[in-house]
């Protein structure tokens, strides 16, 4: 297969899609992307890159973000964030605070915001600086160092995100925050204002394509962890998409709305694609519909 190639038309076979979606607006920093723009990268889990499109250029990964927090509190304290979070789809929107409060502030998985938020929590307690802690990781298995907070996007989150912060007080008014709401709203809105392109992001999660080995060839998680995340990605990574996302892309992944997805294969590669329109349920419309390609194109896929 001439993965180059494939990645050239993909982003042919995409482009009259763009327009039908709507780029984030509720975080008003986002609503000013190009709502043109669409980037793919591919890193195979034995070296090669390959990209195309816009795929070289920063965005805002947003709630992606989580993947790798989750990812960073399991290597430190294995299993023990499940007594806190659920791992099951939520069936309601990823702000919800209705379902929060029926379920007694244990969030239904870590993918949505107050689940998130949990997950912060746990990993400032553990490092006691956790977006310094995933940027670290991000920049290590990316092995780009410019890697960083979008300072404007993360002071539109926090002067916007009212909800965030009524879901973290619920959250402590049930005891299931260790430290000061103000202090893991901090590092939550500034983890979701990680700026990175495509490259980066497919590089940065390589680790779950490679049985959690990192980028330079030492254990990260442990092969069950990494089979955990990855399950807990197609369950609840897309919102509450993820029953269409496993139909048409057949593969773990984790959107954000900034426009971009990261999907494993697991054993072969990660992939990236930003495109800034979004569908209703918060996807990208132009980068599910690139997921679908590849696995249609390739044959890769979990199912």
């Amino acid at each position: 297969m001439d993965m180059q190639a494939t990645l050239e038309e993909i982003v042919k076979a995409v482009a009259p899609l763009k327009g039908q979606g709507t780029v984030a607006s509720y975080i008003p920093s986002l609503g000013g992307v190009p709502p043109e723009k669409f980037g793919i990268c591919v890193a195979m889990a034995d070296g090669p890159v390959y990209g195309a499109g816009d795929w070289h250029e920063p965005f805002s990964i947003q709630s992606i973000s989580k993947v790798f927090s989750l990812a960073l509190v399991m290597a430190r304290d294995y299993d023990s964030i499940w007594k806190r979070v659920f791992r099951e789809p939520s069936g309601t929107p990823f702000n919800s605070l209705v379902q929060l409060e029926a379920d007694k502030g244990i969030p239904r998985n870590p993918f949505i915001n107050a689940g998130a938020i949990v997950v912060t929590d746990r990993l400032l307690t553990l490092t006691g600086d956790a977006a310094g802690s995933i940027r670290g990781l991000l920049r290590q298995e990316a092995g780009n160092p410019t890697i960083d907070i979008d300072a404007t996007v993360a002071a539109s989150e926090a002067r916007h995100g009212h909800r965030n912060a009524a879901m973290a007080h619920l959250l402590a008014s049930f005891g299931n925050l260790e430290n000061p709401v103000d202090d893991v709203l901090a590092n939550y809105f500034d983890q979701c204002a990680l700026a990175m392109c495509c490259e980066d992001l497919a590089l940065s999660a390589r680790f779950l394509a490679r049985q959690g080995v990192s980028t330079g060839g030492s254990p990260f998680l442990s092969p069950n962890q990494s089979k955990r995340v990855n399950a807990v990605m197609l369950t609840c990574g897309t919102y509450d998409a993820a029953g269409e996302f496993a139909y048409r892309v057949g593969l773990p992944g984790k959107s954000g709305v900034g426009g971009g997805i990261v999907a494993i294969v697991p054993g072969r590669c990660s992939i990236a694609v930003w495109g800034p329109e979004l569908d209703a349920n918060g996807n990208s419309v132009v980068g599910t519909a690139a997921l679908d390609e590849f696995t249609t194109r390739t044959g890769w896929s979990v199912f």
